[in-house]
């Protein structure tokens, strides 16, 4: 059975000051149609991935509020897993079309988080990690507990971190839809605020708002890619109860059933939007990924370095994030990359918290 990726819709990723959560949901929904130019009875169900809109909007119950923008209210339904929440709704959209329930379905993620103070999102972000034994850390925190271990047992260097966010702020400069539109030097990011050491502000995806859909289908379509595979990969949601700080074992867990459904390896993939929320989980994941050995990434993954091409979008350092949206930005813009013929094979890498949860994607042209 083949998923085509039917049509897709990237909004501008930033602070949107003009524009609500509802509003964010509307244009996503009616731009993905019209991309996809399909008639919106065509669409048999709604899957809305969103995090936390009930704390920084106090609107919950997503999905009644995306099908009555159907004259025929279609079933819809939110599926929330943190960071990972795009990710998860993309996979259970494939796997709601595997079963024949359906045979056209749309994604849409979306996330308003500006509305709030910083103080108040990092907040709400944080309940991502672990409450019980958690409590009280924030997510650049928890980050710089993974970096200072790899650091540590790796070698890996400072600046090293800065060369990741380098590179991802060259790469949005080609996406117009990117939070950001600004080279950076390593010294710039060295010399940016201290965070949580080593991460530093600019090592740190920003707060986002934002809005991205896809329409997936197992009917005939005429565009080229296809969604060949997907997997998801648990982990506990304590740092302090894994085996292991030098890997995200959700993340190689979820790329090992990915990269088996869509039965090809990982030498064959050409570009990878990964989850660079830290620069350095863009690490991480290149390692976790099996793209390098483990100690091995930090320093080779500028594109004069590496096989794979890694954050072609600005990745959420410098695209934006707003968590819900990530990623099915990541579905749609790699979808986009392929049908523009920049790439055949490509690999979309989604995680939740500091890792509990990952889902791997990989994406083909239809041959």
């Amino acid at each position: 059975m083949h998923i085509k990726v039917a049509g897709t819709y990237i909004g501008k990723f930033g602070e949107l000051w003009e524009q609500s959560l509802s509003d964010l949901l509307k244009e996503g929904l009616r731009e993905v149609v019209k991309d996809a130019q399909l008639p919106e009875e065509a669409i048999e169900a709604i899957f809305v991935a969103n995090k936390a809109a009930g704390s920084f909007n106090e609107q919950r119950h997503l999905g009644a509020l995306a099908s009555e923008q159907f004259a025929y209210q279609p079933p819809a339904m939110r599926i929330e897993g943190a960071c990972a929440s795009g990710g998860l709704a993309v996979a259970a959209a494939a796997q709601a079309l595997m079963s024949g329930l359906y045979q056209t379905v749309l994604v849409v993620g979306v996330e308003k988080m500006t509305d709030v103070s910083s103080a108040v999102a990092s907040a709400i972000l944080a309940t991502a990690a672990s409450r019980e034994k958690e409590y009280g850390s924030t997510f650049p925190a928890l980050y710089s507990v993974l970096a200072n271990y790899h650091m540590h047992h790796f070698g890996t260097t400072r600046r090293q971190l800065s060369e990741v966010v380098v590179q991802n702020h060259a790469h949005a400069l080609n996406n117009p839809q990117a939070q950001f539109h600004k080279a950076l030097t390593v010294e710039q990011v060295e010399a940016s605020p201290l965070v949580a050491d080593p991460l530093r502000l600019l090592d740190c995806s920003p707060i986002s708002d934002g809005v991205a859909a896809v329409i997936l289908t197992t009917r005939e379509c005429s565009r080229q890619t296809t969604l060949l595979g997907f997997g998801q990969g648990q982990d506990t949601l304590a740092l302090m109860d894994r085996a292991d700080l030098g890997s995200l074992q959700a993340t190689t867990r979820a790329a090992k059933q990915a990269l088996a459904r869509a039965g090809v390896t990982r030498q064959q993939i050409q570009a990878a939007e990964v989850h660079d929320c830290f620069s350095i989980a863009e690490i991480l994941a290149a390692e976790d990924l099996g793209f390098f050995a483990k100690g091995e990434a930090a320093g080779n993954l500028t594109t004069d370095r590496s096989p794979v091409i890694f954050n072609p979008s600005g990745g959420l350092k410098a695209c934006g994030h707003p968590v819900g949206a990530t990623g099915v930005k990541q579905i749609a813009f790699l979808s986009r990359e392929i049908e523009s013929g920049r790439f055949d094979l490509a690999l979309a890498h989604n995680v939740g918290g500091s890792g509990a949860t990952a889902v791997v994607s990989i994406l083909g042209k239809t041959t």
